[in-house]
């Protein structure tokens, strides 16, 4: 029988992550810290920069490393770092920059093996380190175990203290059954009884005093109801809210693994067509209870942006993800204590542990012998990471580790043999992308295509918009003597032409030899949308090998309402994840609703996504149905009761 589930902790090691520091390596540390300067110790330890990092999930072991070129045009895009057997043993990379703001640099290549060329790209170095943890955490926060419950079968100082009614149940009396049908048992001895806890088909809202408000806590969740409002239409506290909410979000967490996770292991996709986008809203800044005071006044003001990293499938709009990149279980006493140990206060960026964490990669440590730092800025770091403490739990995260993580966990859970990715110019998005899909790009089974539009159109302009693409569309084929009416086939017939003559590089000549490059040549998408009109589209990858009607089918189905649909879902139906308020002076905008914790902006959005995959149908022109249905993984419409209860 399935066991009652809970949330995963640190403490179930879903993923054990590999420390690529050795002990000797941290003895050495510790002897160096204090006769070397900051500088000098971290060009000495700045061998994990290309170090990979192993880490386990589900009993297979992987390895990450992530610093390399990520312009798909360059020579070396993807490739590991190499020495070369040359004069003056060049490498493939060369590290530049100074202070924390350290670029990895291509080198040419000075032996000329394979064609193209290496353009001298300046990438973004990364902590491989950082990004593991990263994926261990949205693993983590998106696990379900098993419940296992600790009996007590025995009274203090029983002699049969030993015995339990599993392996003896001689030494117990059956005392009938409790209301929810599991077996009661008493001692023999010392005539305890115990109640065993009821297996998930027994009793699905185990532990739940309110069970009856389940299913309206869930529609007034996803309708945009503040919580004080749902607390007194439900008549509960606060607590019990916030309790509500975590029970939903495991009910939806153990729903997906059954109807998303498995369903997508066993099927297979020749072409996936991934549409991403962040979404920012703002988390109050919020003290913890009892750290008042006067000194803090001009921080309550202030609000932090929040990022949200979204992937939906461009055909059926199906959202395999929904991150916030946002830490909760973080602590600044164990960055402190790993700073003490790997002495990471004077390490490079791209080899700390916590890099993901702006500004907190580190704790600040008295100044060494041979420090740079003096004592007053030691004091003024210090003094803002003890400020920090006193708000709300958990640190923000660099979007682009984040990103790296939810592409990453994509890349496991859905099997395609050909990528097309879909994005706006978001360059944490860009270069996730072209570090994780590396190879897929290198063997031309990945496109990434870009498409903006102009967000300060009115929605008039919009219309006006795509009236005039729908005429200029059909007047372009009554001219070119086209006998359709379909604006889809006419879209494609009009990009077919144009480009046997327009391309999205550029072929740029270096001595005796031509190579390509991205050009920044977008094209007006032929087919505009009623509420948005024109789109820009461009393609950052090279299509060179392709023909111009391969490419007029792919740009054709380059758009991004996946993204945009679920992201206004999330600001409709999510009150804390809704846009600012006007306030009621007019001096500006109120953030009143936002939440305080990004944990339950975290829980709400993984129970929007469910309902929104496979309770909440949409017409098209030939289909009606749920995303799940038309990506193929659901044969009905789920009800909300379906998620709740497990039906």
């Amino acid at each position: 029988m399935a066991k009652l589930k809970r949330l995963a902790t640190k403490e179930d090691n879903l993923v054990l992550v590999s420390s690529p520091v050795l002990m000797e390596e941290i003895s050495e540390r510790t002897n160096d810290y204090h006769l070397l300067t900051p500088k000098q110790f971290g060009t000495k330890y700045k061998d994990l920069l290309f170090k990979p990092v192993d880490f386990s999930w589900n009993g297979i072991t992987h390895q990450i490393q992530y610093n390399y070129c990520a312009n798909p045009f360059c020579k070396w895009h993807g490739l590991p770092q190499e020495k070369f057997d040359s004069k003056g043993k060049p490498s493939r990379y060369r590290l530049s920059g100074t202070g924390n703001d350290k670029k990895l640099r291509c080198n040419p290549d000075p032996i000329h093996l394979t064609t193209g060329v290496a353009l001298d790209c300046h990438n973004t170095t990364l902590s491989n380190w950082s990004i593991a943890q990263e994926i261990e955490r949205l693993i983590r926060v998106n696990g379900v175990q098993d419940k296992v419950p600790e009996y007590k079968f025995h009274k203090d100082g029983c002699a049969a203290y030993d015995c339990t009614p599993f392996e003896e149940p001689s030494a117990f009396y059956k005392q009938g059954k409790s209301s929810t049908g599991t077996q009661r048992w008493q001692c023999k001895t010392c005539k305890k009884k115990t109640t065993l806890t009821p297996n998930r088909k027994q009793s699905i809202t185990y532990n739940q005093k309110r069970s009856d408000v389940l299913h309206l806590f869930t529609k007034l969740l996803l309708s945009r109801t503040p919580i004080t409002r749902t607390c007194e239409i439900l008549e509960i506290g606060r607590g019990t809210y916030y309790d509500k909410l975590e029970f939903i979000y495991r009910r939806c967490l153990e729903f997906l693994e059954r109807h998303e996770t498995k369903p997508l292991q066993n099927k297979q996709f020749k072409e996936m067509w991934i549409n991403t986008d962040k979404m920012t809203y703002f988390l109050n800044n919020v003290r913890k209870k009892g750290m008042g005071g006067s000194d803090y006044d001009d921080l309550e003001e202030s609000n932090f942006p929040t990022n949200v990293v979204v992937s939906a499938d461009v055909f059926s709009r199906y959202v395999f993800r929904s991150d916030v990149a946002y830490d909760w279980d973080i602590n600044l006493g164990d960055i402190a204590l790993d700073t003490i140990l790997l002495k990471e206060d004077h390490l490079n960026e791209f080899a700390k542990k916590y890099a993901r964490f702006p500004k907190y990669s580190h704790y600040p440590m008295p100044p060494s012998r041979n420090d740079t730092q003096t004592e007053a800025e030691y004091r003024n770091e210090l003094e803002l990471i003890e400020r920090r403490e006193k708000y709300i739990d958990g640190l923000h995260i660099n979007s682009t580790y984040t990103t790296i993580a939810h592409f990453w966990l994509i890349k496991q859970i859905v099997q395609a043999s050909e990528w097309r990715f879909i994005t706006d110019e978001d360059n944490s998005l860009m270069t996730s992308l072209h570090r994780v899909f590396a190879k897929e790009f290198r063997l031309s089974d990945a496109y990434h295509f870009l498409c903006q539009t102009d967000k300060t159109k009115t929605r008039k302009q919009a219309r006006n918009e795509f009236i005039q693409a729908r005429t200029d569309l059909i007047n372009w084929g009554i001219n070119s003597g086209y006998d359709t009416r379909s604006l889809r086939k006419l879209a494609f017939l009009k990009l077919e032409e144009l480009f046997h003559h327009h391309q999205f590089h550029k072929v740029v000549r270096l001595g005796s030899d031509n190579h390509y490059e991205y050009a920044d040549n977008p094209i007006e998408h032929p087919l505009a949308t009623i509420d948005r009109g024109f789109r820009w589209v461009d393609c950052t990858s090279d299509l060179s090998s392709l023909e111009p009607n391969d490419i007029a089918n792919l740009i054709l189905n380059v758009n991004d309402n996946a993204t945009n649909t679920f992201i206004q879902h999330i600001r409709r139906k999510l009150s804390i994840l809704e846009r600012p308020l006007t306030t009621a002076r007019g001096e500006g905008k109120s953030y009143i609703y936002s939440n305080f914790n990004p944990k339950y902006a975290q829980m709400a959005l993984t129970i929007l996504r469910t309902y929104y995959n496979f309770c909440l149908p949409f017409k098209t022109k030939d289909e009606v149905g749920t995303p799940a249905q038309r990506l193929g993984i659901a044969n009905k419409v789920f009800d909300l009761r379906d998620i709740i209860y497990l039906r």
